[in-house]
C-alpha cells in the first residue's frame, strides 16, 4: 500500500505541475509549491508576525535574528499556489542577510527569482514581502522597547 501512495502521490504532483504550468506559473514557482521548503514554524523565533492581503490570503512568518542577520526564517500560509510560492521565494532572497539589507528587498527580487507568476497573482508577491516587512518592523520596535 506504502507504493501504492508514493505512486499516486507523484501523479498527483505530476498533475499539479501540468495544471501550474499550463497557467502560467514557472517551473521554479512550481516547485517551490510543490516542495514548500520552508513552510512551517521555529518555536524559538525572535519574531512571529501575520498579514492577511485583501484576496483574503493570510501568511504568518518566523524570523531568527542573530547579531542582526536573518539565520531564518519560516512561513505558513493559508492561500493559493501564488501566494506559497512567493513566501518561499523570499526566505530564500533573506535567510543570511543583515536586516539592513533585507530590508531593501521588493516585489520586483521576488519576481526575478520566481522568473514567472500569472499577471493576476502578482498581489501574492506583494503579500509575502508585506508580511516580512511588517516582521521586520515588528521586531525593530519590539528590541527597541527592551532596551
Amino acid at each position: 500500500m506504502k507504493g501504492r501512495e508514493s505512486r499516486e502521490q507523484k501523479q498527483d504532483a505530476a498533475l499539479i505541475e501540468k495544471m501550474l504550468a499550463g497557467s502560467g506559473y514557472s517551473q521554479r514557482a512550481i516547485r517551490y509549491f510543490i516542495e514548500k521548503p520552508h513552510m512551517g514554524e521555529i518555536p524559538d523565533a525572535d519574531q512571529v508576525s501575520d498579514l492577511t492581503g485583501t484576496c483574503g490570503d493570510t501568511m504568518r512568518i518566523w524570523l531568527k535574528i542573530k547579531d542582526g542577520v536573518i539565520q531564518d526564517a519560516r512561513y505558513q500560509v493559508i492561500g493559493c499556489p501564488g501566494a506559497v510560492a512567493a513566501a518561499m521565494a523570499l526566505v530564500d532572497l533573506i535567510r543570511g542577510k543583515k536586516i539592513k539589507d533585507a530590508r531593501k528587498l521588493n516585489d520586483g527580487d521576488v519576481f526575478r527569482l520566481l522568473e514567472n507568476l500569472p499577471d493576476q497573482k502578482n498581489h501574492c508577491i506583494e503579500l509575502a514581502v508585506k508580511t516580512f516587512q511588517k516582521a521586520l518592523n515588528d521586531y525593530t520596535q519590539k528590541t527597541k522597547q527592551q532596551r
